[in-house]
């Protein structure tokens, strides 16, 4: 099996292995696999901290106004009426006004806290000093547990505009954010190592030779993003040419 250390730019991101035997097509698009979902996990992993400090996601209309303003507005958090945690709720006012306040008590914010810090290890990229590889299959488990997590101390659900429940449905909206700027489609993803692009049409041995042993540094990005070939072989191949 070949080891892939997956980086994008010069920041490692996981260890895939794969025989060289594999077409590349399929190499590519598991590289973006993994490397999105654990996007995913680090952006639900941040909103359900927001979740276990301060309550779910109050409504469009009254993020960001005060108690005075939404009073006067005669507005009304319905969902937030629905939406209880398990066992009931211990107020915490959300400073930013994102979140209406209502957080779990603290036996149901430590199982959220707890299924954190599970996922965030799997994703991690200490793994990659562990030497240990990350599949498809580690990162959805992460995702079960994390929506098993909000389950258990939510079982009436979230609101359906919770980016939490949008996240586990598919439906986030992630246009004119950084999160969105850091996700690579599928479609559009290449693999490149020394200063080579790994064309999806070839298999990884027809650049790396048949030794199963091999390791190589494989970068990721986006195909949009090969604007300047000169800067780019600069920027993201300075030091990675090796093959053990």
């Amino acid at each position: 099996m070949v080891l892939l250390h997956v980086k994008r730019g010069d920041e490692s991101q996981f260890l895939l292995q794969t025989p060289g035997s594999t077409k590349l097509e399929e190499i590519t698009v598991r590289v973006a696999q993994v490397y999105n979902a654990r996007l995913k996990v680090q952006r639900i992993c941040s909103e359900m901290e927001e979740l276990a400090e301060h309550g779910i996601f109050l409504p469009p209309n009254m993020q960001g106004l005060t108690d005075d303003q939404i009073e006067e507005l005669k507005l009304r958090d319905e969902w937030g009426e629905k939406c209880v945690p398990s066992g009931g709720s211990v107020f915490k006012k959300d400073n930013i006004g994102r979140r209406n306040g209502q957080a779990p008590n603290e036996k149901m914010k430590q199982i959220l806290k707890k299924t954190i810090e599970e996922a965030k290890a799997i994703i991690s990229k200490k793994q990659v000093e562990a030497g240990v590889c990350v599949t498809i299959e580690m990162v959805e488990a992460a995702l079960d547990q994390l929506r098993g997590a909000v389950m258990i101390v939510y079982p009436m659900g979230l609101p359906p505009y919770d980016p939490i429940r949008k996240e586990f449905e598919n439906k986030e909206d992630l246009s004119g954010t950084q999160a969105g700027l850091n996700v690579i489609r599928e479609s559009e993803a290449q693999l490149w190592w020394v200063a080579k692009e790994l064309r999806r049409t070839k298999t990884l041995s027809d650049y790396v030779g048949k030794n199963e042993k091999t390791k190589i540094i494989v970068k990721i990005q986006q195909v949009s993003t090969c604007f300047n070939m000169s800067q780019l072989f600069t920027n993201y191949f300075p030091t990675d040419k090796h093959v053990e």
